[in-house]
């Protein structure tokens, strides 16, 4: 995933944009990146931040750099903002999405002329350079900003910064957010909405889907009106904003709370004590604790003093003895007790199963699962959440392979269905794979209506595969 800020102020917004910037750092954990503008021109400043945090990172380049005008980034893949010299004049650019047809737009930038692109560490390209490419096609920023939302299959958000202001577009369909922020004498654009609520700017209104604004000091100008059509990306709400952040107006605690409602209306078990699975779980089971009447507990508490989410290595066996390591049991509230887990969701399962198994060592009775969205059928096609590169790294299709042998989408449409046989069956055979007492996940309908807004502006596709 990633994030992105920016800020336009008639004084430094070095400060603002550090800490919106720092704010973002749940959403990736690979680089970070701050570039602003002032009476020396650009400046910028990018840092690897797996194994530190983005604030330790970039302490001296917050007491060196100078600018009223900033953009920063927390991102998963790309380092980044770039700047860029073209024929629209210097910029920089820093975006946040995926592009799924990048070898047919860099041919097609070779055709056009280009000479090269950079290339990254593991032969990719920098999509944010590939970007700034689109855009220096057209004949202004803002041309270049629409031909860029038209020819990306995909999703992207972006942000230029110029010696005058800041061009903000959220992408064509609005999976991902951006809100504009005010207070006096700046305005700023941010992905998460709490992100400069504590730098004295209130809300002043969320960018539409496709929506291209310019930013400076004094006012925020519409470049290109918002488009009817919108798919914000559901998985915002249930895994990856914070607790604190609000899209289309709905909090992501609120309807965690009415998730984790809505999941206990439905199930009967008897357990001791109701857990979510740190941190992302913990609101979801809160809202199951509230309904069914089973008291709420932290069997584990998760370790964070020295195990931020930052360093988060890149090889899964890693990435599961490190997720493994964050967690620190509470015995006491484990031994001889029945446990219901809720966790956001179940990817591979790996690590839930290696929990469980620690829950089963520490002396637990049962352990019941309960992810608090549906199961995950399909790879995203629109934002890098996951770090999966195949959608076998699922274990819902490895078992419905196992089963079916060869996988159509009408076989996976059934699959779907929380009433057909085929879900049924799938969901023992994870239970049973995945060493759980019982396993329920959350139904879809469920979800979105915790959600609270039109089902059509929500994108449900990595559940059921519709676009």
């Amino acid at each position: 995933m990633g994030g992105i800020f920016g800020v336009a102020s008639k004084t430094s917004c070095v400060t603002d944009l550090f800490f919106a910037t720092d704010y973002h750092s749940h959403l990736g954990t690979r680089r970070g990146g701050m570039a602003v503008y002032g009476e020396k021109g650009f400046d910028r400043a990018i840092h690897n931040i797996e194994n530190s945090p983005f604030r330790t990172k970039f302490a001296r380049d917050y007491d060196e750099m100078e600018g009223t005008l900033g953009i920063g980034c927390i991102s998963d893949n790309e380092p980044q903002p770039l700047i860029a010299r073209s024929h629209l004049g210097n910029f920089a650019i820093t975006t946040v999405g995926k592009i799924n047809n990048m070898d047919e737009l860099v041919k097609e930038a070779f055709d056009n002329g280009s000479t090269h692109f950079l290339e990254m560490s593991g032969g990719e390209i920098n999509q944010t350079e590939l970007v700034a490419s689109l855009i220096n096609r057209r004949d202004s920023i803002v041309e270049g900003l629409l031909y860029a939302q038209e020819k990306i299959q995909g999703s992207m958000s972006i942000l230029i910064m110029t010696p005058n202001c800041i061009y903000a577009m959220r992408d064509r369909l609005g999976r991902t957010p951006l809100v504009l922020g005010k207070k006096k004498e700046a305005f700023c654009v941010s992905f998460e909405s709490f992100a400069y609520l504590n730098l004295g700017y209130h809300d002043y209104r969320e960018l539409g889907a496709g929506e291209i604004v310019k930013i400076t000091p004094e006012a925020v100008e519409v470049m290109s009106p918002p488009r009817e059509e919108m798919k914000i990306c559901t998985f915002l709400w249930v895994y990856y904003g914070y607790p604190t952040s609000v899209y289309e107006g709905v909090g992501v605690e609120d309807m965690c709370y009415r998730n984790g409602k809505n999941m206990a209306k439905r199930d009967n078990v008897k357990a001791d004590i109701v857990a979510g699975v740190p941190d992302s779980g913990i609101p979801h089971a809160i809202g199951y604790a509230n309904e069914s009447g089973i008291p709420f507990a932290r069997p584990f508490i998760k370790y964070t003093p020295t195990w931020q989410r930052s360093f988060m290595p890149t090889r899964q066996s890693e990435r599961n003895m490190i997720a493994n390591m964050k967690l620190i049991a509470v015995e006491s509230l484990i031994k001889d007790k029945s446990l219901l887990l809720i966790d956001d969701s179940i990817v591979r399962g790996t690590q839930l199963r290696e929990k469980t198994e620690s829950l089963y060592e520490s002396g637990a009775k049962e352990v019941h699962i309960r992810p608090a969205c549906p199961p995950l059928l399909h790879g995203c096609k629109y934002l890098n959440f996951s770090r999966s590169k195949s959608e076998m790294d699922l274990i819902t299709r490895r078992i419905i392979a196992r089963r079916e042998g060869e996988v159509t989408p009408e076989i996976l449409a059934d699959y779907a269905n929380p009433e057909s046989t085929n879900y049924k069956e799938m969901i023992q055979e994870m239970c049973k794979e995945l060493n759980f007492t019982t396993l329920n996940f959350n139904r879809l309908d469920d979800m979105i209506e915790a959600v609270g807004i039109s089902p059509c502006k929500l994108c449900t596709y990595c559940w059921n595969g519709k676009e």
